[in-house]
């Protein structure tokens, strides 16, 4: 059983950056992938970034890119997603999953992870 605990979220102006964390409560946490994907109100649940098991391979969706950065604390099981330049268009609730087989780089998407935290809300104001 993989729990996920997400922490982090908040307001902020645009511009402005968040980083967000999650706690993965597994001891299989160092054969996972762990994602951040994020669903705005009306939205499907849209993919932004991942990071392989062993941290050697992240992906990334196309609005995170040159903007987010995911890292992975396997000492730790922690994963951060740091973003900077946040804008209106991010503001959603973001949730940490985990994913037990590879992803593919241009494939992302909330199918390929099994199990979800709770989210955290994140909002950017103009």
């Amino acid at each position: 059983q993989v729990q996920l605990v997400e922490s982090g979220g908040g307001l902020v102006q645009t511009g402005g950056s968040l980083t967000l964390s999650c706690v993965v409560s597994t001891r299989a946490f160092r054969s996972q992938n762990i994602g951040w994907l994020r669903q705005a109100p009306g939205k499907e649940r849209e993919f932004v970034a991942a990071v392989s098991w062993a941290g050697g391979s992240t992906y990334y969706g196309d609005s995170a890119k040159g903007r987010f950065t995911i890292s992975r604390d396997n000492a730790k099981n922690t994963v951060h997603l740091q973003m900077n330049n946040l804008k209106p268009e991010d503001t959603a609730i973001y949730y940490c999953a985990a994913a037990s087989y590879p992803l593919i780089k241009g494939m992302e998407s909330a199918r390929n992870f099994e199990s979800w935290g709770q989210g955290t809300q994140v909002t950017v104001s103009s």
